[in-house]
């Protein structure tokens, strides 16, 4: 095995969303473990009080990996994996359609500066402004893929596997 995946899902989701299993189905193949974490009943708590509870579970995963995960997520799983990973080591950071803050929630989105990281984003996201976005990511000098799509980014999987197998192959 190559190591841990943690794929957290977004809001108005479930662990079992399209992208996230898609994701861990192509991790799984290259010899990677997964797991996907369950954030439904602490979305309940709506955008803002989802955070707190979503980013306890995300570290009480990571605290419960033998090294450092890959942390993977999408909108909401994107913006606390962000957080989870000022916390804890964790081997690389692939998100998708992150919003840049949560209205009603004090800290903005950030990184760990020292792991690889991959953004990846739709030009016309309408729940998560490309533009808040590309300034993030520019800020950081991280690297950004803007794909023809919404927010869901439900037209492009095709491309965010590709990437994802690309970088899984740099991490390896």
């Amino acid at each position: 095995m190559r190591g841990t995946i943690l794929l957290s899902h977004g809001s108005d989701s479930g662990p079992q969303a399209i992208k996230v299993s898609a994701l861990a189905a192509l991790a799984e193949a290259r010899g990677w473990r997964t797991q996907r974490p369950d954030y439904r009943e602490d979305d309940a708590h709506g955008h803002a009080g989802a955070v707190a509870p979503r980013l306890a579970r995300l570290n009480a995963a990571i605290a419960a990996c033998e090294t450092p995960p890959l942390l993977v997520g999408s909108s909401m799983g994107a913006f606390v994996s962000g957080l989870a990973s000022l916390e804890h080591p964790v081997a690389g950071l692939f998100l998708l359609a992150a919003p840049e803050a949560i209205p009603g929630f004090d800290t903005a989105l950030d990184v760990r500066q020292d792991v690889p990281t991959m953004l990846i984003h739709g030009w016309r996201d309408e729940l998560c402004p490309l533009d808040d976005i590309y300034t993030f990511a520019s800020r950081r000098q991280l690297p950004l893929l803007i794909l023809d799509d919404e927010h869901r980014l439900a037209a492009s999987l095709p491309a965010i596997e590709r990437q994802f197998a690309a970088f899984l192959d740099a991490l390896a």
